[in-house]
């Protein structure tokens, strides 16, 4: 896993997502990959309509059609390397040393699982082009990466602010151990302050405090009660954390179905990026 991988698209959150790659990529001292995949859902590599019944046998209209077609891919494809190119120069300004960029054509999630081998950590908008702008949707590409893609990922919202503190929501379970232990171990989370903080009863909670502070953080311990995204946030917003870490998709989706999901509603409802582990 060496890479930082920032998802670039038509949305207003890339510019965001480009602060935050920046960011992470020199806390880490990992090289920083800007990607831009060109949906086959919008754009075929190639239509075919000799199924169009209602066409019938009006080929110049099926060859017109097909060159459309063809004239909007070649304009998104150059679209998306205007979008890189833009993107690379504000990492650069940022700081990032020698960022590269790549643009495929397929499916988000499959390219991402594809590269998943040669990540560190993905950084991805909250909302892409789908739902640019639209409350706090979560958009459904999100949600999808979320699920397939078993690196950390950093999903950004907001404006770029570079955090000083951060939020590890913590159940005690083998996700949150890890996150203990990464950030800990993390150059990414060296110097920041970090809060503990859990819902309900918790198991190990000493531990995972006496972790944090030995490897030379400013930890402060906290125990919530009552529904665990409101409260998680309720602390987030009132403390001014500015990341916060937390366990993604812990349940079934037959469970989620039937009482939602936390990583759903934590994300939606978020004002800060927040840092997901599988």
């Amino acid at each position: 896993m060496t890479n930082v991988i920032a998802c670039i698209d038509g949305s207003t959150a890339s510019a965001t997502v480009c602060d935050y790659a920046a960011w992470a990529a020199q806390r880490l001292d990992a090289p920083l990959d800007l990607l831009h995949v060109l949906d086959h859902s919008r754009y075929p590599v190639t239509a075919d309509y000799s199924g169009n019944l209602a066409l019938g046998g009006r080929e110049h209209l099926l060859q017109e059609l097909a060159d459309l077609d063809a004239q909007r891919n070649r304009l998104a494809l150059e679209q998306g390397k205007v979008m890189l190119e833009a993107a690379h120069a504000r990492v650069v300004a940022a700081g990032a040393s020698e960022p590269s960029s790549r643009q495929r054509h397929g499916d988000l999630v499959d390219t991402l699982v594809e590269l998943e081998d040669g990540m560190r950590l993905l950084v991805i908008g909250k909302q892409g082009e789908e739902h640019n702008g639209v409350g706090a949707q979560v958009g459904d590409n999100v949600e999808r990466v979320i699920r397939a893609v078993r690196r950390p990922i950093l999903v950004t919202t907001g404006e770029f602010s570079p955090p000083q503190t951060i939020m590890l929501a913590y159940d005690g379970s083998e996700t949150t151990r890890k996150g203990v232990t990464m950030l800990a171990n993390s150059p990414m989370f060296k110097g920041l302050d970090c809060h503990l903080v859990s819902v309900g009863k918790s198991e190990d909670l000493q531990w995972a405090s006496d972790k944090l502070s030995d490897s030379g953080h400013q930890v402060t311990r906290a125990q919530l009660e009552g529904e665990v995204e409101p409260a998680l946030h309720a602390y987030q917003q009132s403390h001014n954390v500015d990341l916060v870490v937390m366990g993604a998709y812990g349940h079934s989706r037959i469970r989620e179905f039937f009482v939602g999901s936390t990583t759903n509603k934590m994300i939606r409802e978020a004002k800060v990026p927040h840092l997901l582990l599988r």
